[in-house]
């Protein structure tokens, strides 16, 4: 079968843009190592740059690649975070960011969210991170999901994958009409009845720890790497951006998560590019 070439308009062609932060971490650090290590395993030779939906991303200039944003340690780091994404989108162009721990989903969505409305966000994680703070830090990783809803940054909050409600996150998701998909309770992804705009935030630990070893929080019982596939191919355009987030290489002693990150990359970029 011939690759599919696709016609980039209303859009410019995503963009990767890496932002190594993890000091919202509250267990390990280690996810502002992964940029680099997912797009080596992206560029390996071991594959090809064809995704399963036939979309070639070996076709030049198809996507954009803007390194990493640098010295993600200052304290204005959400601002520079939400700046550089505003210039993606104002350029007409998609982000697709690589963490880094899970607090960068909010500064990201504080740029989409002003410039485009009625966003569905579909998060997959094991965790809804939506604490109103977590230990005291209203930034963590554990809370951007509360800031974003606050904030009114999206129409829509769908989780799906989550095995660690407990009674504050189920209150949380109640205050902000946030749908929670358990994993006892994941439904077949057509029948989500999702519509576009569609951001996409991908938690590596949303995986099994048996498919995705390499990050911070090991929570067995996780979608496997075939579910959260077939969750991407079915889901709605157009979609508006991405993140992966909360790979951490200091789990990842035979570089199995980096490569099933960079599948998942690979893949988020065939729809994205086809929507």
């Amino acid at each position: 079968m011939k690759p599919f070439t696709p016609k980039l308009a209303p859009w410019g062609p995503p963009v990767l843009l890496g932002i190594p932060l993890d000091h919202n971490s509250s267990f390990l650090r280690g996810p502002a190592q992964a940029p680099p290590l997912i797009r080596q395993a992206f560029h390996s030779d071991h594959w090809n740059k064809t995704t399963e939906t036939h979309v070639d991303l070996g076709v030049p200039a198809i996507f954009e690649d803007a390194g990493d944003l640098p010295a993600m340690e200052t304290p204005d780091a959400f601002t520079r975070i939400e700046d550089a994404i505003a210039k993606i989108v104002d350029a007409g162009k998609r982000p697709l960011s690589l963490g880094g721990d899970h607090s960068i989903t909010a500064p990201i969505l504080r740029a989409i969210g002003k410039r485009i409305p009625a966003i569905t966000l579909v998060h997959f994680d094991a965790h809804p991170d939506l604490y109103a703070d977590y230990e005291g830090n209203p930034h963590s990783h554990a809370s951007p999901f509360a800031r974003i809803m606050e904030e009114q940054l999206v129409h829509r909050l769908i989780q799906i994958g989550v095995r660690t409600l407990n009674a504050h996150q189920h209150e949380q998701a109640e205050k902000y009409g946030v749908k929670i998909f358990e994993i006892k309770d994941l439904p077949d992804p057509t029948h989500l009845n999702l519509a576009g705009p569609i951001y996409v935030s991908f938690d590596m630990d949303a995986l099994d720890p048996a498919f995705a070893p390499g990050v911070s929080h090991w929570e067995p019982g996780g979608m496997t790497t075939r579910e959260a596939i077939s969750y991407i191919h079915d889901l709605p355009g157009p979609i508006v951006g991405a993140d992966i987030v909360e790979f951490n290489p200091v789990h990842d002693s035979t570089g199995l998560t980096a490569t099933v990150a960079a599948k998942i990359l690979k893949e988020l970029l065939g729809k994205m590019l086809a929507t």
